[in-house]
């Protein structure tokens, strides 16, 4: 039995006609005339939304066609997880003796707000506004030094934009 065939045969097993399986499964109704008739193989997405919608069906049935078509009741309860456990009621820890015994594990700590933690800022200067001319004391003026006056020029360099320069020594 090759893989249309089974699809047609699930579609028998479903109980539903061509058109509400494509529906039941997701898939355009033309895809499900086009395997039927073995113009097109269905695509691993299309077994998979079978599979998904009829978990009884057995995958190596599906694929290669060995095997049973259905998984028998016996299996389908070995196969299942078993249910995790559920977590504890909180409420049942208070019937717990040292519930409460434990309080200076449980004190909060009086810390100072981080705002009290910044630093105090330096004196704020002296506001400039817009109306007001910029003058500098004597004392903020950058003086000179005079040593300057004993260093003398010994090459000028001008470049040019083009990538040329220039150089003059006096």
């Amino acid at each position: 039995m090759n893989l249309n065939e089974r699809i047609s045969k699930i579609i028998e097993y479903s109980e539903l006609t061509a058109s509400e399986f494509a529906d039941e499964i997701e898939v355009q109704r033309s895809n499900i005339s086009h395997i039927a008739s073995g113009r097109n193989k269905p695509s691993l997405d299309f077994l998979i939304k079978i599979k998904n919608r009829f978990p009884e069906l057995q995958w190596d049935w599906l694929i290669t066609g060995l095997g049973e078509m259905v998984k028998k009741k016996d299996e389908e309860e070995i196969v299942e997880k078993p249910k995790p456990s559920s977590l504890p009621d909180l409420f049942s820890l208070i019937n717990d003796e040292n519930f409460g015994i434990t309080e200076s594990e449980d004190t909060i700590e009086n810390e100072s707000p981080r705002e009290s933690k910044i630093l105090e800022q330096s004196p704020k200067k002296k506001e400039i506004f817009d109306s007001h001319r910029l003058e500098l004391s004597e004392s903020e003026i950058p003086q000179q030094p005079v040593e300057n006056e004993a260093f003398k020029i010994k090459r000028i360099i001008w470049f040019y934009e083009n990538g040329k320069f220039e150089s003059f020594e006096p």
